[in-house]
């Protein structure tokens, strides 16, 4: 996240409604899991939830908004095995190192991307998995973007990059959500529009489901995200 402590939640809001997208991002991360994960950006909960779901049995999720948090607690509270921290990322908070470490729409709000993949590495067993899910294509960036709080979207090469300038072993880097593609440039590049929750939902309920077995089939060349599976050796 920025250096603010206090964020708007419009686009946490409005991915709330994206339950298919998130399922989808879930599935494809959850070989790489293991059985204690450190989630970086919990928000609000939503993705908390559904690793729990697919088996997670140690979850130290971390949120530095402190306007978020409190929903955070209300999401996972009485959830087993759950650690929540009011507080950026950091390696010493946790009493061991985990299995996996996941950004999902996170790591693009980090401004020193470089120094938060060494700290993921840190925080990691040998063996273990960096997880991460970003936007993609810099002609992509948007009003909505920056509004919030973006600092970059991704190029393939430059996330790879990233993660192996660390030391990471990258498994795979893929584009994800091809047909987001041009509903994004035209309604939030062109229209210069704000993200909000009627058309998340709408993507969500009918293009998702459409989408996601033939992505399955056949990986897109180009997607409006990117999505990476790293190992630390």
């Amino acid at each position: 996240m920025n250096s603010a402590l206090e964020y708007s939640g419009t686009e946490l809001e409005a991915m709330s409604f994206a339950l298919n997208y998130h399922r989808w991002i879930r599935d494809e991360f959850r070989p790489y899991l293991g059985e204690t994960v450190a989630e970086v950006g919990a928000g609000v909960g939503d993705f908390s939830r559904l690793m729990l779901e697919a088996g997670v049995e140690r979850l130290y999720a971390f949120e530095p908004a402190g306007n978020l948090f409190p929903s955070l607690a209300d999401s996972l509270d009485g959830a087993p095995g759950v650690t929540l921290f009011n507080a950026m990322f950091s390696v010493a908070r946790l009493p061991a190192p985990v299995d996996s470490i996941v950004y999902v729409n996170v790591m693009e709000h980090i401004e020193d991307d470089e120094a938060e993949v060494q700290a993921a590495r840190e925080a990691l067993k040998p063996g273990g998995h960096l997880l991460i899910f970003v936007p993609a294509l810099r002609w992509l960036y948007s009003k909505a973007d920056k509004e919030l709080g973006h600092f970059r979207r991704y190029r393939k090469n430059e996330l790879r990059g990233l993660v192996e300038k660390a030391g990471f072993k990258v498994r795979q880097v893929r584009y994800f959500d091809i047909a987001g593609i041009i509903p994004w440039y035209v309604y939030f590049v062109l229209m210069r529009r704000s993200i909000g929750k009627s058309p998340v939902s709408l993507y969500d309920r009918i293009v998702v489901p459409v989408m996601r077995p033939i992505e399955r089939l056949m990986k897109p060349p180009i997607g409006k995200n990117l999505l990476l599976v790293a190992r630390k050796p």
